[in-house]
């Protein structure tokens, strides 16, 4: 059975546990084979039947390509390699033919500059969100960029609880701290202290964009030995490409070179040694084979700046816009536009700075005074086009960009403010562990992508499901805050069955996230509290009963704080303009990666 992974390239040691990774903005991993937890042993049962977290109910970019359990064929993926310490031999054979020795740089001192990362994770149980997950390691690359720093993949440590580097040629492993991770281009800066390592080192330089049929060679640890390995191939395309772990769309080269579970991390060399990308993703189906790609260094370069400029990585900015192509001349006639050019602003998210400026029926021409073509293309070097949203992607979060657009035959110019997106349903949990609150042994946590895959779609309901997929937030700070689940107790009687369902309303109070449910419950002096529920479902719960209930509950199922610490702090009211609550859920897909026709894109 091949072992593969949603985003990532890195490969799993643990002898007890087989796994595949599971991307987790999203993100978390899951594991293959059989655990104590039931959470994870969920999560494997509905592997086969599930799209990845990263990249919902989106075939060919998901997590698993390999057999399952049962002996099926997964569906096409884009894989974040998880590969177990004890492959089958005929794995191990294949892997062999692939890895090729070019002979001509086995003494380059570049590959002194390669590492191999030895990772212990511990990922949050989205499930129970006062406590962690079972602890598992993996191995990936990295390689040494200078002033005492190793660039690897965001998802090769992500959760980290231990992350060790050993240099080729050394026997001795260094304990690493990461200093920050990019989880929308899927980098991480790692740091080490220790003098000895750097020792007659030598940190790789980095190179330009190559062209079409360079040649590369990407280095690393891969399975199928503890070595280093090196493939060769060329580039086979360079465009914006679909980054699994950070379900965002960025420039991607298309390589041919092999890639396998432990490489992620790791170098892509041109032939005057220089580093062109960082490898992270492959992508498999039964009609492709040697698909891999690598991180350019101009995503690598935008993120060691971003991380320079603020002391802390900010992200990449958005648009905020969702585009139609304007391909048919009825189309264009119909908006006023003279020429074979621009998109159509078909919806404006209302947390972006955009919604300022544009309105639904605006047709984008220009971008920084380069023209927009009606495919939503821009020129890119000599006698290439690519992908609009690609400009969107040199800009820093805070940057200012002037639209050229056309609004009912008028040509004007705007200013846009570029901020990074704002997600109702997060990919990903900024700081690792999900907020919660437990009243009376009702559970309430915010609804998120990881907590989608760990319950399974199918005990998430198909109305949850549909507002994650298809609704914007209407402000900063939003959150769709569900019922995760109640412990029973007497003063619950009539409840301990539902799970998984959305609060609307406490004490006829819209909630607007977590922590404002914790200032109303906290701020309550009413003798009930009262929460309403999607499909008109209403629990009502006697306050200073509740209040008594509540240390015995904690102490019945050991959980140490009724709250996350999060909640202990002041609530400081997200809306700025109140209209935004009177805004409805959205009718089309929030995601690049769910939209099922070309014609339309997120910028």
């Amino acid at each position: 059975m091949a072992v593969s992974v949603g985003s990532c390239c890195f490969s799993l040691v643990n002898a007890s546990v087989k796994i595949q990774y599971s991307v987790s903005s999203p993100r978390c991993f899951v594991p293959k084979s059989s655990t104590p937890r039931a959470s994870i042993q969920k999560r494997k049962a509905s592997w086969s039947d599930l799209s990845p977290k990263l990249n919902p109910k989106h075939p060919g970019k998901g997590d698993g390509d390999g057999d399952g359990d049962d002996g099926s064929p997964q569906t096409v993926a884009f894989k974040a390699f998880g590969s177990p310490k004890k492959e089958r031999k005929e794995s191990q054979s294949d892997l062999r033919e692939q890895q090729t020795d070019p002979g001509k740089i086995h003494n380059a001192s570049f590959l002194n500059a390669v590492v191999k990362v030895y990772c212990t994770h511990t990922a949050p149980d989205y499930s129970l969100p006062w406590q962690k997950q079972r602890q598992f390691t993996s191995t990936g690359s990295a390689f040494m960029i200078g002033d005492g720093k190793l660039l690897t993949n965001a998802h090769c440590v992500e959760h980290d609880t231990q992350v060790k580097v050993k240099r080729r040629g050394d026997d001795r492993k260094y304990v690493a701290k990461v200093l920050v991770r990019g989880v929308d281009c899927d980098i991480a800066l790692l740091s080490v202290e220790s003098e000895d390592f750097w020792k007659g080192a030598e940190p790789l330089r980095l190179g330009h964009l190559p062209r079409l049929q360079d040649s590369v060679t990407v280095v690393g640890y891969p399975l199928g030995g503890d070595t280093i390995s090196v493939t060769k191939g060329v580039v086979s395309r360079i465009e914006v490409t679909s980054y699994a772990h950070g379900s965002s769309d960025l420039l991607g080269i298309q390589i041919d070179a092999a890639i396998n579970p432990g490489n992620s991390g790791g170098p892509a060399f041109n032939d005057q040694g220089e580093c062109i990308g960082v490898a992270f993703q492959v992508y498999r189906s039964e009609e492709t084979e040697n698909i891999g790609y690598v991180i350019p260094t101009t995503v690598v370069s935008h993120f060691l700046t971003d991380y320079e400029r603020n002391g802390k990585y900010t992200g990449y900015p958005c648009l905020g816009v969702l585009l139609q192509k304007l391909e048919n001349p009825a189309l264009r006639e119909c908006l006023k536009v003279p020429t074979n050019e621009g998109v159509l602003v078909r919806r404006v998210e209302p947390t972006s700075d955009a919604s300022k400026v544009l309105k639904e029926g605006d047709v984008i021409v220009s971008f920084d005074d380069l023209h927009v073509g009606c495919e939503g293309t821009v020129p890119f070097r000599s006698s290439e086009r690519i992908a609009f949203r690609y400009l969107i992607s040199q800009k820093f979060a805070g940057d200012v960009a002037e639209l050229g657009i056309i609004r009912a035959g008028e040509h004007k110019k705007v200013q846009v403010v570029l901020r990074p997106r704002v997600h109702l349903v997060p990919f990903h949990i900024d700081g690792g562990q999900p907020s919660y609150i437990i009243i009376a042994g009702l559970v309430f946590t915010p609804l998120s992508e990881p907590l989608i895959e760990e319950e399974c779609e199918d005990t998430i309901g198909l109305k949850l499901l549909t507002k994650a997929r298809y609704s914007v937030a209407r402000f900063r700070g939003e959150q769709i805050v569900i019922l995760s689940q109640v412990l029973a107790n007497e003063v619950n009687i009539g409840y301990e069955d539902m799970n998984n369902q959305q609060v609307l309303k406490f004490n006829g109070t819209p909630i607007r996230n977590i922590h404002h449910l914790a200032h109303l419950i906290d701020m309550c002096k009413e003798k009930y509290l009262v929460f309403e529920f999607e499909d008109n479902y209403v629990a009502v719960l006697e306050r200073e009963a509740s209040n008594s209930a509540s240390l015995c509950i904690l102490k019945d199922y050991g959980i140490p704080s009724e709250r996350s610490a999060d909640l202990h702090e002041p609530y400081v009211d997200p809306i700025d303009d109140t209209r935004a609550l009177d805004q409805g859920f959205g009718d089309s897909p929030v995601s690049n990666l769910e939209i099922g026709f070309d014609g339309l894109v997120w910028a």
